[in-house]
């Protein structure tokens, strides 16, 4: 496919839901938030200790905002679920999935996450159940980069406790690229 026809196909995602809503399959819970601020050696009391966080004004504890995206994982029974789609030679019917399946026959098949912004809004607190939406905010033309050829997918995500009170907004930006030849030594 010529780079013109494929940065119009591309093009023609931008704007389209990613994939349907991802809604966590638990609140947010005391027992997960410790289980990650020891995993991550994370002493700041807010996150355990009630008390402490009533002395910042907060009226609980809080979830660390680096767990954001943890509460709407899909867990390794999707990620099972798509391999065997895979196997039997089918995908997932969600934009990101078809725009995913352009590139990866077009030669892009590599991937690499090259940057994050999320901006936050409130805490999340126990009890709150996170909702998460995906737009595909944008795909650059092609770009050569040092890893090779390739465009820079960017998505945008929202982060809300049931649908309506925003708590997050994130764009995760990653490069699918074709591998550049590697001279010979």
């Amino acid at each position: 496919m010529a780079t013109s026809t494929l940065d119009a196909l591309l093009q023609s995602f931008v704007g389209r839901a990613a994939e349907p809503p991802r809604v966590a399959r638990y609140p947010v819970n005391a027992a997960m938030i410790r289980n990650w601020v020891e995993v991550h050696d994370d002493y700041n009391p807010v996150y355990v200790d009630a008390d402490a966080a009533r002395a910042t004004g907060r009226s609980d504890i809080v979830c660390p905002p680096a767990m954001l995206s943890t509460w709407v994982m899909s867990g390794y029974r999707r990620y099972r679920q798509v391999q065997q789609m895979r196997a039997e030679g089918r995908s997932e019917d969600f934009a990101y999935s078809e725009l995913m399946n352009h590139l990866d026959r077009a030669g892009f098949t590599s991937v690499v996450a090259t940057n994050i912004e999320q901006t936050y809004h409130r805490d999340l607190h126990p009890g709150d159940h996170v909702t998460a939406t995906f737009t595909i905010e944008s795909v650059s033309p092609l770009k050569t980069t040092g890893l090779g050829d390739g465009y820079f997918i960017t998505l945008y995500k929202q982060y809300r406790t049931g649908t309506s009170d925003l708590v997050a907004e994130e764009r995760f930006r990653l490069l699918r690229f074709r591998p550049a030849a590697k001279e010979p030594r």
